[in-house]
């Protein structure tokens, strides 16, 4: 019992140590609001108001009609520009696209030769171009082939081929990264607020003050993990009402509840990350060095920005053994399917079996410092 009430009066130095840094309360609540906003309004992979260009050497009905088919949103206004200045302009990055229609492009189709449309793509913006390249070859081909008909009608296709979008039937790219946004946020500040509880007690001295007491390890550890996991989890709790469910109308399928206890066992583990950082630190600033190197791999390799099945064979294997992979699969599984427990209780075991085993190794560590502080 005097170890739970050591724990709690721990716990609730460190959340009123938090509370009085002015700095890093408007800096969680920036990460926590505008942040989430900013990376979920911001960062579509969709092709969207793309620039782009037309060389047009034929000067027919055809290349003024293919002109024309580029619309917004997908794309701005198209320019006329010379052919003589498609480099520079590539170079220049003023377009992202620049379609160039050859000589004699309108009467070689009504001869039935097969002339060449060249599409210049700035493939900087990777994804952007390789999707765009896709639309801008859909588009030229389906007004060629209405001109050549003399008719707008559709061919009618030999399979009615019906496609259904689940779980984001809109392909509205918002409700994908709002939820990475916070799972990123989560990682990183939680990391960030334990580690560098550790390392401000040790710079200031406070640490050999409870040193003093008749503290032990485990307790002076347990009341960092509890605290500045529920200042993490109230502000995880605030992003997702205010900005994601009412700001950016993402729909939650499942159990709210259930997600948060994942959440919180996915807390007990990044808490003794911080831990383990800000023990093997010397100082704040190679403290954030190593958060680099660690935080920002997991979240590169945890399945939010790229799917794990694009991964090499042997790279899956490895990230199966970090809780991140298993915090983002398990929020898909409950957010954007509806998945009860039944479909998350494996990912939630990994999740705890990690975290405690992390947790006890941060604990040794920190035991061992604290012994050589002493």
């Amino acid at each position: 019992m005097r170890s739970l009430l050591n724990i709690l009066w721990l716990g609730l130095k460190e959340i009123a140590s938090l509370l009085s840094d002015i700095v890093m309360v408007l800096f969680l609540c920036y990460a926590f609001t505008m942040a989430i906003y900013v990376q979920a309004t911001g960062t579509s992979t969709q092709v969207n108001n793309a620039s782009i260009a037309f060389v047009d050497e034929d000067g027919s009905a055809l290349s003024k009609e293919l002109f024309n088919a580029f619309l917004p949103p997908y794309f701005q206004s198209p320019k006329y520009i010379g052919a003589r200045e498609v480099e520079d302009a590539m170079d220049k990055g003023q377009f992202m696209f620049v379609v160039v229609i050859p000589t004699m492009f309108e009467s070689d189709l009504r001869a039935g030769r097969n002339p060449d449309v060249q599409v210049n793509v700035d493939a900087t913006a990777m994804k952007q171009a390789g999707i765009g390249a896709d639309y801008i070859k859909r588009i030229i081909n389906q007004r060629i082939a209405a001109f050549l008909k003399r008719t707008d009608e559709k061919e009618r296709e030999p399979v009615n081929l019906i496609v259904r979008r689940m779980f984001n039937p809109n392909g509205i790219s918002a409700w994908f990264t709002s939820i990475v946004a916070i799972i990123n946020q989560v990682t990183l500040l939680t990391v960030v607020l334990t580690g560098a509880a550790v390392i401000r007690e040790r710079e200031h001295g406070t640490l050999e003050h409870l040193l003093v007491m008749p503290l032990s390890a485990f307790e002076i550890a347990m009341a960092k993990v509890w605290a500045n996991g529920l200042m993490i989890l109230v502000a995880t709790g605030f992003s997702l009402f205010l900005i994601v469910k009412a700001v950016l109308q993402v729909p939650f399928s499942g159990s709210i509840p259930l997600w948060f206890c994942g959440v919180v066992l996915y807390l007990f583990y990044t808490t003794a990350l911080g831990i383990f950082l800000g023990t093997i630190s010397r100082s704040m600033a190679q403290f954030a060095l190593l958060i680099v190197l660690v935080v920002v791999l997991m979240q590169l390799l945890s399945g939010g920005t790229t799917p794990i099945e694009s991964q090499p064979r042997w790279l899956q294997y490895i990230t199966f053994f970090l809780p991140t992979r298993h915090f983002v699969s398990f929020s898909q599984v409950i957010i954007y399917r509806g998945g009860g427990l039944s479909a998350v209780w494996l990912q939630f075991l990994m999740v705890t079996a990690i975290g405690l085993g992390f947790f006890a190794y941060s604990l040794v560590l920190f035991r061992k410092s604290i012994a050589v502080t002493k």
